[in-house]
């Protein structure tokens, strides 16, 4: 299967690009934000992918980060979810979005995502809460687009496991997060009190959301 792909952006659909490599054309889906961050027609590009292999169909699809590429086939798992919706999950609110509206339980933000309505939206927030920390909680790691060579494409490794994935802009949260673990907090209550002062927060570095956590973790009364 295609992990990665690196290579000259030849063109831009309305939900697709074409990436060069070495000659050969790939066409690969992105959400609207993902499109959005992506340099101008000619220049070097890098995404992680995700293949999605039917009987009458092949489909390549890609991310900005190895995080948001779980949150895409955690979504996929979802029953009702497709490939349609979850990329305009991922469109509607990025990865740490989609991290932070499940451990708070927020399907409203969920179904703010075009085409999805709110059963669908209860059933994604009600199955991944669970997923959630351990996606949250991946150390920072390099984009996809960073330092690339822009001519290779490479096969996805057994040893890319949800373990080794990583948002590049979740290690404050992840530290956080670590913290509270070592303090004696339970997984769920961790994620959901720095996933709520992380929103609080925006740009927040580790100690202070560590303060903002315990805060909400206090005793009330």
């Amino acid at each position: 299967m295609i992990g990665r792909i690196a290579g000259r952006l030849d063109y831009r659909g309305t939900d697709h690009v074409l990436i060069d490599v070495r000659g050969v054309g790939y066409i690969v889906h992105v959400s609207d934000r993902t499109m959005a961050g992506l340099p101008p027609v000619g220049q070097a590009v890098a995404l992680f992918t995700d293949l999605l292999v039917r009987e009458d169909l092949l489909q390549l699809f890609g991310f900005p980060t190895l995080a948001e590429k779980e949150w895409h086939r955690l979504l996929m798992s979802v029953q009702g979810i497709g490939a349609k919706a979850s990329m305009a999950i991922l469109g509607a609110l990025g990865a740490d979005g989609v991290g932070r509206a499940i451990a708070l339980g927020d399907w409203n933000a969920v179904k703010a995502a075009p085409g999805v309505g709110p059963k669908i939206a209860q059933r994604v927030v009600l199955e991944l809460k669970n997923k959630a920390p351990a996606v949250m909680a991946m150390g920072q790691m390099p984009p996809a687009a960073r330092g690339d060579d822009p001519a290779e494409v490479f096969e996805e490794s057994p040893a890319a496991t949800p373990a080794a994935i990583a948002p590049t802009t979740a290690s404050a949260q992840a530290e956080a997060l670590s913290a509270l673990s070592n303090l004696g907090y339970a997984p769920s209550e961790a994620v959901r009190a720095v996933a709520e002062a992380a929103g609080a927060l925006p740009g927040a570095d580790t100690s202070a959301l560590i303060r903002a956590a315990l805060k909400l973790l206090a005793p009330k009364g």
